[in-house]
């Protein structure tokens, strides 16, 4: 499979179906995967075929290659839409994560003012006060809920943390107090011989009632867009993706489809 390995710490820029021209910030090892969740979906792959042997980017090192870029895409005339933390890996789980978010901001504000900051996050670590401070910091706190199946979460998602409770996750998405975007992947096939399709009834009407406790600004849905690591997984299709969108939007919350 084409697995992409990004390089760290920065990225891109690249056009992202949901964010525009995205500079791509990364602070997992840029010669391999490290991530709290182990998706079968995962552009990335699985955590164990790659296994990083360089460590995680230091907090000077981000800010130092951030400047040095933002300043290279000015002299370029190419102007970001926003900054995305992505890559190899759960962003979140950087242990200088805080000073990093308020350093990003600061660098943007001196290049890119109109550029928004966005994280993409698996969501296991905002249980943590200063993840949260630093994610209450951003413009697009973006947070992964496939499902609140647990069953499911086991499957496809796969956390490498034994503790790991969705209950717990959602009780801790509704302390942003609406600042945040739910992000969820809906698909179909199997692995292992087991159904993946999260599409149906079962599925999207106990997630909709978790959306609406957490209340946020907004909800993206997605499908499978790149090759996987499992090959039995298909892509929800467009008319699937905009029922699921106008149930969202029902209970006046705006969703945006990417197929």
């Amino acid at each position: 499979m084409s697995t992409i390995i990004y390089p760290s710490p920065i990225f891109g820029p690249i056009h992202s179906r949901r964010l525009g021209v995205s500079l791509g910030v990364n602070l997992q090892p840029g010669d391999g995967k490290t991530c709290t969740f182990d998706c079968i979906y995962c552009e990335c792959g699985f955590n164990a075929d790659f296994r990083p042997h360089t460590p995680r980017p230091s907090r000077q090192a981000v800010a130092e290659a951030l400047e040095n870029k933002l300043l290279e895409m000015k002299k370029d005339g190419v102007t970001p839409d926003v900054l995305t933390f992505a890559g190899n890996g759960e962003p979140t789980a950087h242990p200088d994560f805080l000073n990093i978010i308020e350093d990003t901001i600061r660098i943007r504000d001196r290049h890119f003012p109109n550029a928004k900051v966005s994280v993409l996050s698996n969501a296991t670590m905002i249980g943590k006060e200063d993840v949260r401070k630093a994610l209450m910091k951003v413009d697009n706190n973006i947070l992964k809920l496939d499902t609140i199946n647990a069953e499911y979460i086991k499957l496809v998602d796969r956390p490498t943390q034994p503790s790991y409770d969705v209950r717990n996750v959602i009780e801790n998405m509704k302390k942003f107090n609406g600042h945040c975007i739910i992000q969820t992947m809906f698909m179909t096939g199997t692995t292992q011989g087991k159904s993946v399709d999260n599409t149906g009834d079962e599925f999207v009407i106990p997630w909709l009632e978790a959306v609406k406790a957490i209340s946020p600004e907004m909800v993206m849905i997605y499908t499978i867009d790149r090759e996987t690591p499992d090959h039995d997984l298909r892509k929800a299709s467009h008319e699937t993706l905009d029922a699921i969108k106008a149930r969202v939007e029902e209970i006046g919350i705006k969703c945006s489809a990417s197929y």
